[in-house]
């Protein structure tokens, strides 16, 4: 009985253990996947870790360097925390923390130390109580302008920083005598981390702020072009968008669908990313003083967009089922007013991308401004007496919706234009005529009728054009003149009158020819 029990345990012994390391094996295979993905899913990241260990490596010689180590002691310390708080991801968030540290510590130290000598003026009973009244004004000034939104946005680390400094410094000044040195080398010492941060971050693969949020904000558009493009397949079955050709009815599984919502809790990051964007210096194509701000302002608009789409969403989910009579009618603005939409987004999206005037949208808009008015008109020729009012509510709401949808692109396409005339975007002209084909001539003519049928649709007309001469550039130096043959009389009967009636026809899909 002994020798069988002691073979089960050692058996359940061997099975907990596999078990365990199966699961530890497992555990470590997915936190490996999870490091991959991370790192597949931006590069830069990668980087950034390897240029923070260079950085904190080259600091670390004020203690290795024994002629370093001289010169500074133990405030060598401070290069080494200088680097491990100021160093961000992006240029203009380094830039910016070791700025905001470097001036606070540098104006904290000059109040402390000066602070320090005004309180020695009261004598050693006085001193500490005129050193409290100090730090308790500083610091609660400083505290209450970090509830300045501008402050807060800009200059927060600074006033943090300098609250810090001023306190240690202050303080400090009570019981150590060579007060200067002890300053002086920690300030040193801060400015020789964040100078090593800087050049790092600015020279080794930099990640610019600036060009993130450019990036970001044109991909937000084309986020909202995908789905405009798209909505009336999903909506109108029947009408299929020709430039995405067959939509997936499935909205909520199609990831191009479900786009735009990460647009929705995108505020915050556009805004941080503005902020370090002013500190950077010119790079690339943005110069030093390059309208941020305006990035902001069609973010804004861009959400405002995103918002109105969530109804949209909430149409499409509804389980109440519209008339067809009535949704036919309203098919072809709206299928219209959605496809012109999401051409605009994505034109200007092309344009902030490649930094080139965004008047190609101009057609569009002013498209999606013709079937805001199709659309009241459609909703005027409707019988909606007779109708369910309840039965017919989402499909109204989708064309009340689009309408909103259209003002906030032509505020957008306002938004891109302003940005492109204060960003100085390269404006492409096309020429007007092609240098293969020489413009036409123009004759002067004589319109007549030929006939007095009185026919509604088809009349006969003859036009007759004269002889003139005309002056070609190349002849004009040299005397000659090229006298164009005469073309013969001609007359148009039903070709004019067919061309109208195609041009009248509406598309099966209430697009325009």
């Amino acid at each position: 009985m002994d020798i069988g029990s002691t073979a089960e345990d050692k058996t359940r012994f061997f099975s907990g253990v596999k078990a365990l390391a199966g699961e530890l094996k497992a555990k470590i295979t997915s936190i490996a996947k999870s490091f991959k993905k991370l790192g597949e899913d931006d590069p830069r990241r990668l980087t950034h870790s390897f240029k923070v260990g260079l950085a904190l490596s080259l600091v670390s010689l004020l203690y290795y360097a024994k002629p370093l180590y001289d010169g500074f002691g133990l405030a060598g310390m401070w290069a080494v925390l200088t680097v491990v708080v100021v160093f961000e991801f992006t240029v203009g968030g380094t830039l910016s923390k070791c700025l905001n540290r470097g001036f606070a510590t540098f104006l904290a130290g000059g109040l402390g130390i000066g602070a320090d000598h005004f309180a020695n003026l009261f004598g050693k009973k006085g001193e500490p109580i005129v050193l409290g009244i100090l730090v308790f004004l500083l610091a609660a000034a400083a505290t209450f302008s970090r509830f300045f939104p501008r402050m807060k946005a800009r200059y927060d680390y600074g006033l943090v920083i300098f609250i810090l400094t001023f306190s240690m410094v202050a303080v400090s000044g009570y019981r150590v005598d060579e007060l200067v040195v002890l300053a002086h080398q920690r300030l040193c010492t801060i400015i020789l981390g964040g100078a090593i941060c800087m050049l790092i971050s600015i020279f080794i693969c930099p990640v610019w702020a600036g060009e993130d949020l450019h990036k970001a904000v044109a991909s937000n558009l084309e986020k909202l072009a995908t789905y405009l493009e798209g909505f009336g397949g999903v909506y109108f079955p029947s009408c299929k968008d020709e430039g995405s050709g067959v939509v997936s009815k499935d909205h909520n599984g199609n990831s191009l669908f479900q786009g735009y919502k990460s647009i929705l809790n995108s505020k915050n990051i556009e805004e941080s990313l503005a902020n370090f964007a002013r500190w950077e210096p010119g790079h690339g194509r943005f110069r030093l003083r390059h309208p941020w701000k305006h990035y902001l302002e069609i973010g804004a608009l861009a959400r405002q967009c995103a918002y109105n789409i969530e109804f949209l969403n909430a149409c499409i989910d509804s389980d109440i089922q519209t008339p067809e009579e009535f949704k036919s009618k309203i098919e072809g603005p709206c299928s219209r007013m959605s496809a012109e939409c999401g051409m605009a987004l994505k034109a200007l999206a092309t344009s902030m991308k490649t930094m080139t005037d965004p008047s190609s949208a101009k057609p569009n808009v002013e498209n999606s401004k013709a079937a805001v008015n199709d659309l009241k008109f459609a909703l005027k020729a409707a019988s909606i007496e007779n109708a369910d009012f309840l039965a017919i509510v989402p499909a109204a709401t989708v064309g009340s919706v689009l309408v909103e949808i259209a003002k906030c692109v032509e505020k957008i396409s306002e938004a891109v234009h302003e940005l492109s005339e204060r960003a100085h975007f390269s404006r492409t002209v096309e020429p007007t005529v092609s240098p293969e084909k020489p413009p036409q001539l123009l004759h002067r003519g004589v319109i007549r009728p030929a006939s007095d049928v009185t026919d509604d649709v088809h009349k006969n007309v003859v036009i007759t054009i004269h002889e003139t001469s005309t002056v070609s550039p190349e002849n004009e130096t040299s005397g000659q003149h090229e006298v164009p043959k005469p073309e013969p009389s001609y007359s148009s009967r039903t070709a004019a009158a067919s061309a109208n009636t195609l041009t009248s026809l509406p598309s099966p899909c209430g697009k325009e020819p």
